[in-house]
């Protein structure tokens, strides 16, 4: 009886350890990202939707047929920009239900996320808010719009009607964490904080922000790993986190694991990321998704720890000494 009790008291305190805001999200590559090859061959599916994300002006240059465009350097699928708030944050369910329905996605879409001009992390953000917003069919063409024009496709520059899409009330899921949740789960067995900052960043190194002198805090959340989201591109970086010449290419996946390893990230983590604003860290986290760990953003991010007056660590402070 003894042996029966203390297996069901076990078990009670595994169901109980289980965080609220776990959620599989977890996939592979081959689920998560597509080539040109199978767009061209896919482009005339009926449930079809793809969104462009870069600069207005290059889309109305010239753009992939049928890609609707998504602005979001104007705030397209982000919560209202109020001065006294963080600079980026997911929108409220409602919200976000009707521009995703402006943009043509119903229920059925299978939706492509196409980057242009280079914009990696503006890229992945769209797509892990598309996972928010409990969107399962949804992709990303590794070496966007430069990665098709190359490839000798045609582009047009007419823009497309966009007829409303019939979407359903949001089921939302829990891939947004607050700083609660990450203080919570600093060195937990099974999760791994990783910064997707610039490494100068991470280790505390001083700067100075545009007009505004320092930062307010230097380093890194408590017991964060490093993963530069710049790292999981095949090119160099340049502009908005994208690479040479406006094409993003995703490295091989052993080349990805490398970088997570060596940044002491286990097999089976989830994933908790950050990075300034919660942009740059979607680009990390959308590498690690495809490699099957289950992700979660801290939206927020630093912007949001430095807010909160919370601690960090510094190791530039630390060699100073």
């Amino acid at each position: 009886m003894r042996r029966v009790f203390a297996a069901a008291l076990a078990a009670s305190l595994a169901v109980a350890a289980v965080p609220s805001a776990q959620v599989v999200n977890g996939s592979s590559r081959e689920k998560l990202v597509v080539d040109v090859a199978w767009l061209a061959d896919h482009l005339g599916d009926a449930d079809l939707v793809i969104l462009q994300i870069g600069r207005k002006e290059t889309y109305e240059a010239g753009h992939i047929p049928g890609a609707r465009f998504v602005d979001t350097g104007a705030g397209a699928l982000t919560a209202g920009r109020d001065p006294a708030a963080l600079a980026l944050e997911m929108p409220p369910p409602a919200e976000l239900h009707d521009q995703l329905a402006a943009l043509g996605i119903s229920d059925r879409s299978r939706v492509v996320v196409a980057p242009a001009d280079g914009y990696w992390t503006p890229s992945t953000r769209v797509v892990i808010t598309l996972d928010y917003a409990g969107l399962s069919n949804v992709v990303w063409l590794d070496g966007g719009l430069k990665a098709w024009t190359d490839a000798g496709r045609a582009v047009l520059k007419d823009t497309p009607a966009v007829k409303p899409g019939a979407l359903a009330p949001l089921t939302i899921r829990p891939v947004v964490v607050d700083a609660d949740f990450v203080r919570a789960h600093a060195r937990t067995p099974g999760f791994a904080i990783v910064d997707a900052r610039a490494r100068t960043y991470y280790d505390g190194i001083p700067f100075t922000m545009r007009g505004n002198g320092p930062p307010p805090k230097l380093g890194h959340v408590p017991g964060a790993l490093s993963a530069p989201y710049d790292l999981f591109l095949e090119s160099a970086m340049e502009g908005m986190g994208g690479g040479t010449g406006g094409k993003v290419t995703l490295r091989p996946a052993d080349q990805i694991e490398a970088i997570f390893t060596a940044a002491g990230v286990k097999p089976g983590d989830t994933i908790i990321g950050y990075c300034h604003i919660g942009q740059q860290a979607t680009g990390m986290l959308f590498a690690a998704r495809t490699l099957g760990h289950n992700v979660l953003l801290y939206d927020g991010s630093f912007q949001d720890w430095q807010k909160r007056d919370l601690p960090v660590e510094n190791p530039s402070a630390k060699k100073d000494k």
